[in-house]
């Protein structure tokens, strides 16, 4: 079983953006991951009964900044990535809690800088696993790599998107598995009209 909740959104703007845009404006820029804003959420996830015997439970704080970089006036490359910070207990018989870094997934996005006549938003790009963990119980151990993408339709205040990628272990620990592994991410947002946004 698995929580997920994004509990903090911290926007990194200049003063005179900050002025020139209407408050709802900027809150349906935060629920859009390629949008041409700076910022940094915070997600937690909580999974009870993992490991082998179900036994476990994890908390993972990902810290997610969000950097999009103007390429002409038609595109823009936006990097995302997922830093996690772990805590774990039981996951496997016999070892202490462990807390540490995980391993840090990177993908960039290449995407229109403009919706399209639909109102349709996508971005595609490679994603890329990297092996940062500072246990080895906190991570993979291997170095990955695949294709990403995500697309997103922002109507009145609804903003219904998903994410997707998939990640191929290309080195590493040859005493670890390899890794051949699927991230589908759908999320809906709703902006209320005092510019609150809520993400399931």
């Amino acid at each position: 079983m698995s929580e997920t909740f994004i509990f903090f959104f911290f926007a990194l703007l200049g003063a005179g953006q900050l002025v020139a845009q209407d408050e709802k404006d900027l809150a349906k820029q935060l629920a859009n991951p390629v949008s041409s804003l700076v910022s940094v959420p915070f997600q937690g996830n909580f999974d009870h009964k993992v490991g082998p015997f179900d036994q476990g439970h994890r908390f993972s704080l990902n810290v997610q900044p969000v950097i999009p970089v103007s390429l002409n006036e038609d595109w823009n490359l936006v990097s995302r990535t997922i830093f996690p910070i772990i805590r774990q207990d039981d996951v496997l018989p016999g070892t202490p809690r462990k807390t540490g870094t995980g391993d840090t997934v990177q993908s960039v996005f290449f995407s229109p800088a403009e919706p399209t006549e639909g109102g349709i938003t996508w971005g595609l790009g490679p994603v890329f696993l990297v092996p940062t963990a500072s246990e080895p119980q906190l991570g993979s151990e291997k170095w990955g790599a695949g294709p990403t993408g995500v697309v997103l339709k922002q109507s009145g205040p609804w903003t219904i998107s998903a994410l997707v990628n998939h990640i191929w272990s290309f080195a590493g620990d040859d005493n670890r598995d390899d890794m051949d592994s699927t991230f589908i991410q759908p999320f809906f947002a709703y902006t209320t009209l005092d510019a609150w946004t809520i993400t399931v």
